[in-house]
Order: structure tokens, then C-alpha cells, then sequence
């Protein structure tokens, strides 16, 4: 039997004609818009696109927090064919004209909170050909055109229009050197990676269009997915994506700019939420805080799962919130922007699994750097590797690409750079990034950008730049400097002036002093020593 074929517009075009009004696709307060409006809407958008100037594989910026728009404008870069690119919505001029002009995106989808911004970099951006504005009202900047615009004119019919399954989504990934780098996805291999997890969690997935229909009719229009953290990083696209793609709907939290768990416990409870996507600790500390004050103030007799990925969660905290939601499997998904389902731990109330501990995936084995399998047992260290449906590569970046995407014994495996042991029954435990990358709240920050940050301020001779361990962020960005001779500036200077230079969430939580940084001859950083100068001034135990 032949593979079946499949491309996001494809699928959605196919959910739009047979799912009806009473199908919600996005809620967002009391804002519902079901399947048959954003099928018309987003056909409007993507009609509009490439009657505008927009062509068949154009990439197309997302700047935006979660709202409709950004599921709606998913939908219509899918069905125009066009390229997804994600833009962190915290960064600032210099990171965020980089991953505009690193994409090659000549649209952009920016919502009325960042128009500021975009005042101040679209002259540096002269290949974007058209912005998008999302939100404030219908009269946009000159420059740019409202959304509202594009959604509403049209007839809202379905493209004539032949799509691919090598059509292609990008993801922009922090990764461990150097700046972001765009992931490329193409329709098909994400689409048979969510069919794996589709197999794991339900036995079976849908292996042809008739199949597909039976599953969105059976299960997946019954599904509300809640991302609480962004849809412009891997875990909330991924989870909202998996939805969306299968007939369900996708909630989002109206209060944008920050994480309130009270709203959040609120919202689950008004729509029936089945299933959430948060990044560890960061959310689910507060999140049980709010239900441990409040025993039964909530119905969270829906909620059939709660997926973290990106940084560790606690076994402590998955045990408090089992106790308020004894239903629920808590997933703690070992994953990259690179690779899907390298790991599974599930936590339910019948069952705990040791922090860190993760459950192989199918297409996964671990090597050691020189391509040696990893004997299971053995307690030799070795990289995580992901087979079977893994990106092409990174975009423009094949030197990258070829560290990353390797082929050992004729089989093409990702391999991000997550080190593991695998135990002999073949569970693994992670033990980290072989790099100085900090990952803090889901969020990869690279040491040398805030060391070069640091370095600017005139106080400041030398910087280097480690994360330590927290409870609340996963890891805590913690600067060491050295002081030019006769000065004096204290920390709270210091982190203040690398926020005018880097988006917030990679300044430092904490600036140390030393008298040297001690480099070597050839001025490479010891961040070993730098690391235990750290531990010890903040008091962390490092065994």
C-alpha cells in the first residue's frame, strides 16, 4: 500500500468541510471561532497573500504572543504555501532584524504591541514585502496593511491550489553556538512524527485520509489544547499544532504578556480544557501553589494530560498536582526543535518515574561521539539520536547541518547534543547539554552574548557568563566580571544595562566579582573554575 501524502492545507481544508459551527477550532475568553469561520478567514488571508505580492514558498514571520491571529495566520501560510518562521516576540533591534533577514521573510505578521518596534527596524528590512498588522483597529501604519483586512475580504472558498508534502514549516532554535538557527520541517516528516506519538499514546493513528476523518470524528474534535507557554517555541506550536491538525481546538489565556495561573486554572475550567503544554517548573510550581490554596475551587474534570518539555519537572510537583487532577498523566517529553519524541516519561497516579528518567523513543539509540553505539547497561555517557522522520537541516547553515544531522550505518539520525545514560531495560537518564548553553524556563540563552552584552559597560574589563541551578527558572543565568582598574558599579547596574542590550530573559539573575577571570594564554574561558566561583558564592551544592 502506498504511504498517503500529507500537507497542513491539505488537512485543515479537510477538517474546514467537516467540521460545523458547533466545532470551535480557537477559544480566547469569550472570543469562539469555530471550524467553518477560521476555514473562510484563514482562506481569506492566504487568498489575499498571494494576490499581494506573496509567492509559493515565502517565508512569513509570526510576531506575535498567543491569540487567535496567530493560529488563523498558521493556517493561511499552510494553505498559500508559505513558510512558517517563528520570532521571539522578546527580542530586541539587532536579534530581531537577524532572524527576519537570516529567514529571507518577506511577510510579516506583528501584532499592534510591537508596532514600535517595527517602526525602528523596517528600513533595515527592505526585502519584506508585506506587513501585517494584528489588533488595535483597522487603520494601520502606511507601511503595513490590518489583518482584519485580509480575513475579511473574500469569499472564504478554498485555494485551487496543488500543495506539497515537502512544503516547508521552520522552526528557529537557540541551540548551543552561535545565533538562532531555523529548523526545516518539512509537512511530511512532522506529520509522520505526530503519527508516531499518535501510536504510542493511542495504539494506532490514521494511515490514510478515511482513517484521518474517522480519528477527528472519534477523537480529535473533541480536544482542547491549552499551550501556556508561547506558540513561537517548539513545545507550544508542537502541542497546538498536533490539535489543531486533527480536528480539536486550541485555547489560549487572554492576560498575554505574563503567566497568571489563576486565569489559567480559570480558563480550563470555563472550556472543558483536555490538555495542556507548559515548560517545567517555571509554570508548574505556581500553578500548584494557586490549586493548593485553593482545594476544589476548580473543575479540572476535563484535563486528561499535561505535557512539559524544554527543561526538568519535579517529581515533587507532579505528585501535588496529581493530587488535585488524580486523573491526569503528567508527559514529561524529551525532545528538541531538531528531533521529536526522543523520550517519553509519564506520570500518573498509579505510577512515578524518577526526575530525568525518560522511556527511548522507537527511532532512537544513543551514540558516543564517534559513532559507537551505546551498549544499554554499560553506564558509559553517550548523545541521545533520533531516526526515521527527523528535518532536512538547518536553513543556510550546512556546516551546522552536518554536525547535527549525521548518518551512521547508512541511517540519518538528529543528534541535538543531549548526553544520556541508557540503563539496561533501556530507559535513559539525562544528564544535560554537552555545552555551555543555559536553558532557563524553556528559554536557550548563549553564555558569549551576554559576556559581549556585559563587556560594553564601561566598568566592566572582562565577563563570563554560567548558569546555575534553580528551582523556579530550571537554570539561572549568573554573570562573573572583572572590574577595570578603579572602578565600582554594583550588580544591579550591571543587569539593568544588559537589559537595554538583550531581550530581558537572557540578562543575568545574578552579577558576581572577581578580581581575575583567570583565562588562559590563548584567551579561551575556563568555565569549569567560573561554574565553582559561582556555586560557592551563591552557596549551590555541586555534588
Amino acid at each position: 500500500m502506498a504511504k498517503t501524502i500529507w500537507n497542513f492545507g491539505d488537512l485543515l481544508d479537510d477538517n474546514g468541510a467537516h467540521l460545523g459551527p458547533n466545532n470551535p477550532a480557537m477559544i480566547h475568553g469569550d472570543r469562539v471561532v469555530s471550524w467553518p469561520e477560521i476555514t473562510a478567514r484563514s482562506n481569506n488571508v492566504a487568498q489575499w497573500l498571494l494576490a499581494n505580492g506573496a509567492s509559493v514558498g515565502d517565508k512569513i514571520g509570526f510576531y506575535m504572543r498567543n491569540q487567535p491571529e496567530y493560529v488563523e495566520g498558521l493556517a493561511a501560510s499552510f494553505k498559500a504555501r508559505l513558510t512558517h518562521v517563528n520570532v521571539n516576540y522578546r527580542y530586541l533591534d539587532d536579534e530581531l532584524v537577524y532572524i527576519i533577514d537570516n529567514s529571507d521573510s518577506t511577510v510579516v505578521l506583528y501584532d499592534v504591541e510591537f508596532r514600535e518596534n517595527v517602526v525602528r527596524v523596517k528600513d533595515r528590512l527592505p526585502e519584506v514585502k508585506i506587513w501585517v498588522e494584528v489588533g488595535g483597529t483597522d487603520q494601520a501604519p502606511g507601511f503595513a496593511v490590518a489583518y482584519e483586512t485580509l480575513a475579511a475580504a473574500g469569499d472564504g472558498a478554498p485555494l485551487d491550489i496543488e500543495r506539497s508534502p515537502d512544503d516547508l514549516m521552520f522552526l528557529y532554535t537557540g541551540g548551543t553556538t552561535g545565533m538562532p538557527k531555523g529548523v526545516m520541517w518539512s509537512h511530511q516528516i512532522w506529520r509522520d512524527t505526530n503519527l508516531d506519538g499518535l501510536r504510542r499514546i493511542y495504539g494506532a493513528a490514521p494511515e490514510n485520509w478515511e482513517e484521518h476523518r474517522a480519528f477527528v470524528n472519534e477523537v480529535g474534535q473533541h480536544g482542547r489544547q491549552l499551550p501556556a507557554c508561547p506558540l513561537m517555541h517548539g513545545t507550544g506550536l508542537f502541542t497546538a499544532l498536533g490539535a489543531f491538525l486533527n480536528g480539536g481546538a486550541i485555547v489560549t489565556l487572554e492576560t498575554k504578556a505574563k503567566f497568571i495561573p489563576e486565569e489559567l486554572w480559570e480558563t480550563v475550567a470555563r472550556n472543558g480544557v483536555t490538555a495542556m503544554a507548559i515548560v517545567g517548573d517555571a509554570f508548574a510550581k505556581p500553578m500548584l501553589k494557586v490549586l493548593d490554596e485553593n482545594p476544589g475551587r476548580y473543575d479540572l474534570s476535563s484535563i486528561n494530560s499535561i505535557t512539559s518539555s524544554g527543561v526538568m519537572w519535579s517529581m515533587e510537583v507532579k505528585r501535588g498536582l496529581i493530587d488535585h487532577i488524580p486523573q491526569v498523566a503528567l508527559m514529561d517529553s524529551f525532545g528538541a526543535s531538531e528531533a521529536v519524541g526522543f523520550g517519553m516519561s509519564v506520570t500518573t497516579a498509579d505510577g512515578v518515574v524518577e526526575t530525568a528518567k525518560f522511556e527511548i523513543g522507537q527511532h532512537c539509540k544513543v551514540f558516543s561521539e564517534d559513532g559507537r553505539e551505546i551498549e544499554p547497561g554499560s553506564d558509559e555517557t553517550g548523545l541521545i539520536a533520533r531516526g526515521g522522520s527527523v528535518p532536512l537541516g538547518y536553513y543556510k547553515d550546512e556546516a551546522k547541518s552536518a554536525k547535527t544531522f549525521k548518518t551512521i550505518n547508512g541511517v540519518r539520525y538528529a543528534i541535538p547534543g543531549d548526553w544520556c545514560k541508557v540503563a539496561a531495560d533501556g530507559t535513559l537518564t539525562l544528564l544535560g547539554r554537552g555545552s555551555n548553553c543555559i536553558n532557563s524556563a524553556g528559554e536557550k540563552i548563549y553564555p558569549e552574548e551576554v559576556e559581549e552584552a556585559l563587556k560594553e559597560h564601561e566598568s566592566v574589563r572582562d565577563a563570563l557568563v554560567v548558569g546555575v541551578p534553580d528551582d523556579k527558572w530550571g537554570q539561572a543565568v549568573t554573570g562573573v566580571v572583572e572590574l577595570s582598574d578603579g572602578a565600582s558599579v554594583d550588580e544591579d547596574e550591571l543587569r539593568a544595562f544588559v537589559r537595554t542590550k538583550l531581550a530581558a530573559y537572557k540578562a543575568p539573575k545574578r552579577v558576581l566579582f572577581a578580581d581575575d577571570l583567570k583565562r588562559a594564554p590563548n584567551g579561551k574561558a575556563d568555565y569549569k573554575r567560573i561554574r565553582k566561583i559561582a556555586f560557592e558564592t551563591l552557596g549551590i551544592d555541586a555534588s
